[in-house]
């Protein structure tokens, strides 16, 4: 088991290969024995890469030293678990395409918490916002709820706030590596939930955050959970995307209602219209969540 984890964290750092790819590897070799046999012809035959893309990982494949970078997490105490692992998050592993990696910064046994609730919303809310959070979320979090979110501005912090404030926990969900926190107003509510919460992301730690991962990174946030709480979102915003995610998932999708004069209440109201749950208070969400879970 040990051997097949190391290789999937190697693959994980090669260049030019994401999470299909990685599949398809895994689906001709399930134990990763043989990744480091096979020609360049079989990876050009399985994999969906141009020639140069297959060069490059192979280059990594065969110069990277998985015991070096191993050696380095464990020595600035980087946690990596894999979809191998036991501490992988039990509710991640049920979604289509769980990460096969996760890089982590604090405490892992947050992960599998019996209680996770994903609250996301407008980067630029309105006034009021914290209100209504603070009304639904605190009563949650004096129950134990764990509140999942991805280190935005706006809502996302609120809520890690909230919970940090309160006395709860809080997982952070970042696009990029755990050395490029973003954004960088956040960097020190980053060191504080790596701290006493967890911190994590799907990419090595070394790697730049790039406009592709977030909403990639989404999936993950809903995933995590049980059900997700859209505070504000605007028509189109990433917030839906997470929504999106959410019903995708088989999860509950919660909205807090907003004024039909605000902008970035617009995609909140909609969602509710589509059949998300209307949350007026925090029983709101505990009796839709512990009816189905």
């Amino acid at each position: 088991m040990e051997k097949i984890r190391e290789n999937l964290i190697h693959l994980h750092h090669c260049r030019g290969i994401g999470w299909k790819s990685i599949f398809q590897i895994l689906q001709h070799d399930p134990t990763l024995s043989s990744i480091y046999d096979y020609p360049s012809a079989f990876y050009e035959k399985i994999l969906p890469l141009t020639k140069n893309q297959v060069n490059i990982f192979l280059k990594d494949l065969h110069s990277l030293s998985i015991q070096s970078m191993l050696k380095q997490y464990n020595d600035t105490s980087v946690g990596i678990i894999t979809l191998f692992d036991q501490e992988y998050p039990r509710l991640l592993k049920q979604i289509y395409d769980p990460p096969w990696v996760l890089y982590t910064a604090g405490d892992k046994a947050l992960l599998n918490s019996e209680k996770l609730l994903s609250v996301v919303g407008s980067r630029t809310p309105t006034a009021t916002s914290r209100q209504s959070m603070t009304k639904v979320l605190v009563p949650l979090i004096k129950k134990n709820w764990v509140l999942v979110s991805g280190l935005a501005c706006g809502i996302d912090t609120m809520a890690h706030k909230l919970a940090i404030d309160h006395n709860g926990k809080t997982i952070a969900v970042i696009a990029g590596g755990l050395q490029h926190i973003y954004p960088l107003e956040n960097k020190e509510l980053a060191t504080t939930i790596t701290k006493n919460h967890i911190l994590i992301s799907e990419y090595p730690p070394f790697t730049r955050p790039e406009k592709w991962q977030f909403p990639m990174r989404n999936r993950i946030i809903s995933g995590l959970t049980q059900g997700t709480l859209i505070v504000e979102a605007k028509e189109r915003s990433g917030s839906l995307i997470t929504a999106d995610q959410a019903v995708n998932q088989g999860r509950e999708v919660f909205a807090i209602p907003g004024s039909i004069l605000e902008l970035s209440c617009v995609g909140t109201n909609k969602l509710i219209q589509s059949g998300a749950k209307l949350v007026l208070n925090s029983e709101d969400i505990l009796s839709e969540i512990y009816t189905n879970f």
